[in-house]
């Protein structure tokens, strides 16, 4: 197991569509999967997608922490589709590995269900929401060559992680 560079806003491979992965249990794909894990965790956030990591390919883990009164373990899916359910949306700060140092207010659904195959393979079905949908849809997006500024429809609440923390400000209600 390795701890990879991260491909930071700017690399191209941020902006592309990330390629299936034909085969989970292929030992290229055993290895970018034990890499991420590594990485994620030296890293310390709560998710990453393979481009973010220089891999083409549609594969992101996550995990939700104690911190966020909704802990859930650490979670691999390969080749993810997220479908909105309900429109319900809601602001939220996100951060990201790809943008060091800063974070936005950013409209996301407020459930979401997340299919695709887990770390061994097996089909995975879940309905999530809250922080966790959050993150899906963020990993999601980078699989697609999105990043969070894509979604802003406000960059009054787009800042550097200090000033934000310096002078906090209430989210308006979002409606996509």
């Amino acid at each position: 197991m390795a701890i990879l560079k991260i491909a930071r806003m700017g690399h191209p491979v941020l902006l592309a569509r990330a390629a299936e992965v034909e085969d989970v249990l292929a030992p290229d794909a055993r290895r970018l999967l034990a890499d991420m894990v590594e990485t994620l965790k030296d890293a310390g956030g709560v998710g990453l997608a393979a481009p973010q990591v220089f891999a083409s390919a549609r594969l992101f883990i996550f995990y939700v922490p104690d911190s966020r009164g909704e802990a859930m373990p650490l979670t691999a899916v390969f080749n993810p589709v997220v479908t909105p359910l309900g429109g319900e949306t809601e602001l939220g700060w996100e951060g990201c590995l790809s943008i060091p140092g800063l974070r936005a207010a950013v409209p996301r659904y407020r459930q979401v269900r997340l299919t695709g195959l887990g770390i061994e393979g097996e089909a995975l079905d879940l309905v999530l929401e809250g922080f966790a949908a959050r993150v899906v849809q963020h990993e999601a997006d980078h699989l697609d060559g999105v990043m969070y500024p894509m979604r802003m429809h406000d960059f009054r609440y787009f800042g550097f992680n200090e000033e934000v923390d310096r002078y906090p400000m209430a989210l308006p209600e979002e409606i996509l």
